[in-house]
């Protein structure tokens, strides 16, 4: 029987699975996310043989000696810029993820956050729960229609060609994109045309999308400069990660009209917004809950634990990362 540790209560699915393979589970009992020194304290009780962390949880050099026993680091995530894997490569400890099973969720979620913010949803939505609303009128909270648009999505992995065909097919929009190659399956999906720069879809979309990765190359990918280049009628949605936009950059704009529009799951220096962010009405917010249904997040769970027994039982596991 193999001692697992798991940094935050996730669906019980994925505890169940473990314990139901013979294992011992610890689960934080702390309703949010452990510090640095409560986390390292937390590895320090056992022998943890594998962890199960998330997102949330910077996992370093420092936190791998902690806990030498381990073999496994399972993120559950799709992405894991939050644990150094040059790191876990020189203390010999897999890292996986939990690719692919949120491909839809998050997918869907952009769809509503774009429409969200395009017809004026979230605005009218407190402009009743105000007592603004007095009856129709014709020009009350007027939005802009989608269909006929250009949608431009930077980053055309599963997610973004996803987004493109639920734009293309459900909304009928024109799709531009940019990756660091060409897609054959979003052009095939739904005619996509490549741009050879983030600067030509900034340029020519009415709704820019961000689906990248959170790399060097592409933290405030979308900054002051590139704001400036978007149509002013233009909306920004971002369901990737928070430091992918200039926040501070982004709410200027916002406050200035140099975009129209924005819709943001994810933030610079969650759970803080930049100063002023929240306050403007030409903004969507929801608080990184694209991939928050409860059939991804349990899916989700079974993923990270299976990822855990696959390695405590010598097999390979199916997503590994480092």
């Amino acid at each position: 029987m193999a001692s697992i540790f798991v940094t935050r209560k996730i669906p019980e699915i994925g505890i169940t699975k473990l314990k139901n393979a013979g294992h011992d589970v610890v689960v934080s009992e702390k309703d949010g996310v452990l510090s640095k020194k409560e986390l390292l304290t937390s590895l320090s009780l056992k022998p943890y043989d594998a962890v199960l962390c998330l997102l949330t949880d910077t996992i370093d050099a420092e936190v791998f000696e902690a806990v030498p026993a381990a073999k496994i680091f399972s993120n559950y995530a799709v992405g894991f810029n939050n644990i150094d894997t040059d790191a876990a490569r020189e203390k010999n400890v897999v890292v996986t993820n939990t690719p692919g099973v949120l491909t839809d969720t998050v997918a869907e979620h952009t769809a509503a956050l774009m429409l969200s913010i395009t017809s004026r949803i979230a605005e009218g939505d407190r402009f009743i729960r105000a007592g603004r609303y007095d009856g129709w009128a014709p020009l009350l909270l007027l939005g802009t229609d989608l269909k006929g648009k250009t949608l431009g999505i930077l980053g055309a992995g599963r997610i973004g060609t996803r987004v493109a065909e639920i734009a293309a097919h459900g909304l009928g929009m024109k799709i531009i994109y940019y990756d660091i190659k060409e897609n054959e399956a979003i052009e095939s999906a739904v005619g996509a045309t490549f741009k050879k720069t983030v600067e030509e879809v900034l340029k020519e979309a009415d709704v820019v999308t961000v689906h990248v990765p959170l790399l060097d190359s592409t933290r405030h990918l979308i900054n002051k400069e590139r704001l400036a280049m978007m149509k002013q009628s233009a909306y920004l949605i971002n369901s990737s990660r928070g430091k992918v936009i200039d926040e501070s950059a982004l709410t200027e704009a916002l406050k200035e009209g140099t975009i129209k529009g924005a819709a943001l799951d994810v933030f610079e220096d969650e759970p803080k917004l930049s100063p002023g962010l929240a306050a403007l009405e030409n903004v969507v917010l929801t608080p990184h809950i694209a991939s928050a249904t409860e059939e991804t997040r349990g899916k989700m769970a079974e993923i990270a634990a299976q990822a855990i027994i696959d390695v405590l039982e010598g097999r390979e596991p199916e997503h590994r990362v480092a």
